[in-house]
C-alpha cells in the first residue's frame, strides 16, 4: 500500500479494485475532512463525500478516476453536516443510491429543499439503502463492502465501511486526529496520541463502547485504519498500536459528573 502526496492518495490499486483518498478538498473555516472513493471493475461508491463546502471539487476530483454514471452508491458513516449534507446534490446529478443507518433514514428529507426534490430523479426514498444495526454486506463491481457496527462511536446510528480486498477499514471518526497535513504518515504513535486524545474524549460515548468495538476489529484483517479526519494508520503495527492505546480510553460519559451538570447561573 502506498499513499502519495498529491491532492488525491491512492490508497491501494490491484489493477481492478482502487481506494483513493482526498484530503485538502475543504477550503476556508471548515473542518478538514477526508473524502474516499471506492472503485472495482468499474463500478463506484463515494464514502463520506460530505457538504457544499466539497461537492464541487469532489466530483473534479472523481471525474479523474471515473465518470459519475458509474457511481452505485453514496455511502454515509453518519449525518452529521461533514458526512452527507451534499446528499440532494448526488440524488440529482447521479444515479447513485445513498446508504445510511436506518436509524438516520426519516432525518434526511430536512436536507432537501424544494427546488431540490423536484429535480430528483425518481422517488429518492427507493435511492435509500437503510442499513441495520447489525449492518450488512453491500455489492460493488465483483466486490463487497462491509457496513460494520460502530454505534455511539460517535453517533447513535453510526457505522464504518470496511475493504476486504485492500483490507481498509474507513472508520469515520475513531482515530480522527487534528493536523496540518493529513498526507503527512504518522512518524511516531506516541507524538500523535495529542492529537487525537481531547477528540475521542469528547466525541465517543465511553469506554464500554469502544472496548466492544476493538474487540470486533481484533477478529478482522485490517491492514489500514483511514478516519474521516487528519491521518490513517498504515500497517498491522499501527493498527494494533491505535486499538492498544483507544481500549483503555476513558471518554464521554466515563468523564461526566456533577460539575458539568450545573444549572448556569
Amino acid at each position: 500500500m502506498v499513499l502519495e502526496r498529491t491532492t488525491s492518495q491512492v490508497l491501494f490499486d490491484n489493477g481492478t479494485h482502487k481506494c483513493i483518498s482526498f484530503t485538502s478538498l475543504v477550503k476556508g473555516e471548515g473542518v478538514q475532512a477526508n473524502q474516499f472513493l471506492i472503485l472495482d471493475h468499474d463500478r463506484a461508491a463515494v464514502l463520506d463525500p460530505g457538504g457544499d463546502l466539497t461537492y464541487v471539487p469532489l466530483t473534479m476530483e472523481l471525474n479523474k478516476y471515473t465518470k459519475l454514471a458509474n457511481l452505485d452508491y453514496v455511502m454515509a458513516s453518519h449525518q452529521d453536516p461533514d458526512i452527507i449534507t451534499s446528499m440532494p446534490r448526488w440524488l440529482v446529478y447521479t444515479d447513485a443510491k445513498v446508504v445510511a443507518s436506518k436509524l438516520w433514514a426519516r432525518f434526511l428529507p430536512h436536507l432537501n429543499s424544494a427546488f431540490m426534490s423536484d429535480r430528483m430523479k425518481g422517488n429518492w426514498l427507493d435511492r435509500l439503502v437503510e442499513l441495520p444495526d447489525h449492518g450488512q454486506m453491500i455489492a460493488l463491481g465483483q466486490s463487497n463492502i462491509v457496513a460494520i457496527p460502530a454505534h455511539f462511536l460517535h453517533s447513535v446510528g453510526n457505522f464504518q465501511f470496511y475493504d476486504p480486498i485492500a483490507k481498509i477499514l474507513f472508520s469515520g471518526d475513531m482515530g480522527a486526529s487534528m493536523v496540518e497535513n493529513a498526507n503527512k504518515p504518522i512518524e511516531n504513535f506516541s507524538s500523535h496520541i495529542p492529537k487525537m486524545k481531547s477528540f475521542h474524549q469528547r466525541y465517543m460515548c465511553n469506554n464500554k463502547v469502544i472496548r466492544l468495538w476493538v474487540q470486533m476489529i481484533r477478529t478482522m484483517d485490517v491492514e489500514m485504519i483511514v478516519p474521516q479526519h487528519g491521518t490513517p494508520f498504515v500497517g498491522k503495527e499501527q493498527v494494533n498500536q491505535f486499538l492498544d492505546w483507544i481500549e483503555t480510553l476513558e471518554c464521554g460519559t466515563d468523564l461526566m459528573d456533577e460539575t458539568v451538570f450545573t444549572c448556569p447561573e
